[in-house]
């Protein structure tokens, strides 16, 4: 037993770190577009404004992924590229660019997979309050609608938020990403059900304009915890550790349960509304009912992971990473486990069925004198992390597919192109792509449906 027969194979990227043409065809400006000026912010001075030249590339590209064997493709739309100002006036240049993309990945038999929100909010809207403006909920859902009828004719996939946890807590807590604020706690917690009531609206806007039955879902991230050994009382440990809040008030944003309980429970966890009681909103009852809408499978951003046991006094112990723990080039730690417990425990909680819709790693990946790009790294490494979603699938765990992070080599973020992610390696001074060796053991992974 493995995979199921219907398992989706595919690879992954957002808007703003792939397409670069940030004022083509009258575009608006984003969060990012701005934050990338602001001196000291982004590695070396790097910003998006060519990232993989993708808006003027992208029929080479799906032809890259028909190469690959890829059988679907997760992107994320530019608000601002389909509406300049956030709201009001639509771009037709904007809503041609994603449609020729979708007709150009259906011609090669890719499905396209659309997130409507990975991080780069309207900077129109950001000078309005962003998301600490309750009118954050009808733009968001009016977008939304807008997408829908322009692509649901094609299109049966749609997820509406990329790690909320990462553009509410590494934009407005810690700063580190777009638009770069350390807000105070009590407006990261508004932000936050702001967020989720934009998710419920969109749910409700998407459905009613579909132009045929479509599959909704979420894609927040977070550490996933594992147990050191089989034993009931380190797995459930591990378990408590995954959904408890996050005890860490300045790093409060970086959990599971506060972004996923209010969405597919319908209430927010009882310990975090204790925990972080003095900075929470007024929460009334029909906003829950908004943001509890019914979902058609869960999407979850895994990376790595923490081992846990049970300690003698009941409490969870984080087992410390021993001297020479391995590590990929971003210094995040090797830790494959977490793609067999991290989706148990997800679907045991949540009982949607999961797709893993980030997973990856960046390597330093150079281009060797042969003229290829050899990163056995990266293939034992998603040997490893793909071995524990197959061991998942067959112990009962309902994985609907795989994205891996990411099809290319493109802008990560603050990180600027120092980091290298992709299958695909890109030279961004001449926009060459040359496949990796990974892409190639993909493409064999994905023929044999995981049959490594």
């Amino acid at each position: 037993m493995g995979f199921r027969k219907d398992f989706v194979w595919g690879a992954a990227t957002s808007s703003y770190q792939i397409e670069g043409s940030p004022k083509e065809d009258g575009k608006g400006l984003n969060i990012w577009d701005v934050f990338c000026k602001e001196p000291g912010k982004i590695y070396e001075g790097h910003n998006g404004d060519i990232a993989c030249d993708h808006y003027n590339r992208y029929k080479e590209d799906v032809q890259i992924m028909k190469e690959m064997g890829l059988k679907a493709y997760r992107f994320s739309i530019s608000w601002a590229r389909i509406l300049p100002n956030g709201i009001g006036t639509v771009s037709q240049k904007g809503l041609e660019f994603y449609s020729n993309l979708i007709d150009e990945l259906l011609k090669n038999g890719i499905e396209p997979y659309i997130t409507l929100f990975h991080w780069d909010f309207p900077y129109q809207l950001y000078i309005r309050g962003g998301w600490l403006n309750p009118d954050c909920i009808n733009w968001f859902a009016e977008y939304a609608r807008i997408v829908t009828e322009a692509y649901s004719d094609r299109v049966t996939h749609f997820i509406t938020f990329n790690e909320p946890q990462c553009f509410i807590g590494l934009g407005h807590v810690t700063g580190d990403h777009a638009p770069g604020l350390k807000n105070p706690m009590t407006d990261t917690f508004l932000m936050a059900h702001h967020v989720m009531m934009a998710h419920g609206k969109a749910v409700l806007a998407i459905r009613a304009a579909a132009k045929q039955p479509v599959l909704i879902g979420y894609a927040p991230t977070g550490t996933m915890f594992y147990p050191k050994t089989d034993s009931v009382e380190d797995i459930e440990a591990a378990r408590y550790t995954l959904f408890a809040s996050n005890p860490e008030l300045k790093r409060w944003s970086w959990n599971v349960s506060w972004w996923s309980d209010p969405v597919l429970l319908g209430s927010y966890p009882e310990d975090g509304l204790k925990l972080y009681e003095p900075w929470l909103p007024e929460i009334k009852q029909e906003d829950m009912k908004l943001i509890h809408q019914p979902l058609d499978f869960y999407g979850q951003n895994i990376y790595n992971g923490y081992r846990i046991s049970a300690g003698d006094d009941g409490l969870p112990n984080f087992i410390k990473r021993e001297e020479g723990f391995s590590k990929t080039a971003t210094q995040w730690p090797v830790t494959p486990e977490c793609l067999y417990w991290g989706p148990k425990f997800l679907y045991e909680r949540y009982k949607l069925p999961i797709i893993i819709t980030e997973n990856g790693l960046s390597c330093h990946d150079v281009l060797s004198l042969d003229g290829k790009v050899h990163d056995p790294n990266r293939i034992d490494f998603l040997s490893r992390y793909l071995g524990e979603l197959k061991r998942a699938a067959a112990d009962g765990t309902d994985i609907l597919g795989y994205f891996q992070w990411s099809l290319m080599d493109n802008f990560e973020w603050e990180k600027g192109y120092s980091e290298r992610f992709g299958l695909v390696y890109v030279n961004f001074q001449t926009q060459e792509r040359i496949l990796k060796d990974s892409a190639y053991w993909y493409k064999k992974v994905m023929e044999s449906n995981g049959d490594f």
